[in-house]
């Protein structure tokens, strides 16, 4: 299966007509209807289902169309990521991150790096852990920070230097709000609005025998999505806390209290370009040295 393949079969599944397709790519039509008819002998199954006036992808079709789209994304990544190899260091280095307070400090460090190397460019994706480990494990992302645990079978890590306090966010008029510290049982009349991997570990831990009482009325995986809910008066946000506000809300710590710590993460056996090569190198120096000042 070639890439060159892989784009006519996009080609294909964006202009839903053979036709339109080949016009785009300059290849005649029976030239790429061939291609096509020798892609599904290749793997063994039907890609389309064609009629007189348009093409339709079949299920899997759609699951090809998402693979080469991601197999084309990795190998655009790969051919800048060499042509960038023997010059000034340059190049693209992709990082992942939930909404964490430790994000700062990676980005002192994005900062610090790049003022030494100003070629180098950095790729940010926000998402969950699931997202993030998902998209390393595919080579479309270098690192990622998350919250630990992390799976060592799987990846290498360094710990980061913050500690992630867990609370929740109320509105300024409810009731909550009074509270200098939230208990487990004062959430069990509100409804809650929770990470999409919220309530795992030392938060049901900390829930205890009340953890099936509590109503979940809405889960999500950006904070400022799950506040938004909540100052329209859905309940109080279970989460960490951020160096940020959001108006009318307040943050109240939880009691007893958590605390959590996350990861700066990569694949295990990871070939790395040179940019992300010297930048986690230049990073892991630089947590070591942080998190000895924190002694």
């Amino acid at each position: 299966m070639e890439l060159r393949v892989l784009n006519y079969f996009l080609a294909i599944a964006r202009e839903e007509n053979i036709t339109k397709a080949s016009q785009t790519l300059h290849v005649s039509q029976p030239a790429l209807s061939r291609q096509m008819m020798q892609l599904e002998e290749e793997l063994g199954v039907k890609l389309f289902t064609r009629s007189n006036h348009n093409i339709v992808l079949t299920e899997d079709g759609l699951l090809l169309k998402r693979r080469a789209q991601e197999l084309l994304s990795l190998a655009d990544k790969t051919k800048r990521d060499f042509i960038n190899k023997d010059a000034e260091l340059s190049g693209e280095v992709t990082i992942g991150s939930g909404e964490f307070r430790s994000t700062r400090e990676l980005a002192k460090i994005m900062v610090a790096f790049q003022k030494k190397h100003p070629l180098v460019q950095f790729r940010i994706y926000s998402g969950n852990a699931d997202n993030i480990q998902d998209y390393i494990g595919r080579g479309h992302l270098d690192l990622g920070v998350m919250g630990e645990p992390v799976d060592i079978r799987k990846y290498e890590f360094i710990s980061m230097p913050v500690k992630e306090k867990w609370g929740v966010l109320v509105r300024q008029d409810s009731e909550l709000a009074e509270k200098e510290e939230i208990r487990a049982e004062d959430l069990l009349n509100t409804p809650m609005v929770t990470a999409s991997r919220g309530f795992q570990g030392e938060l049901a831990a900390w829930f205890g025998d009340l953890y099936d009482k509590v109503k979940i009325a809405a889960t999500g995986n950006l904070l400022y999505n799950e506040a938004m809910l909540v100052e329209s008066g859905m309940g109080a946000v279970l989460c960490i806390q951020l160096n940020c506000t959001y108006e009318n809300l307040r943050f109240i710590p939880l009691y007893p209290a958590i605390e959590s710590r996350t990861a700066l993460v990569w694949k295990k056996d990871a070939i790395f370009s040179s940019a992300t090569s010297a930048f986690l190198d230049f990073a892991s120096q630089c947590l070591k040295v942080i998190s000895g000042n924190k002694i």
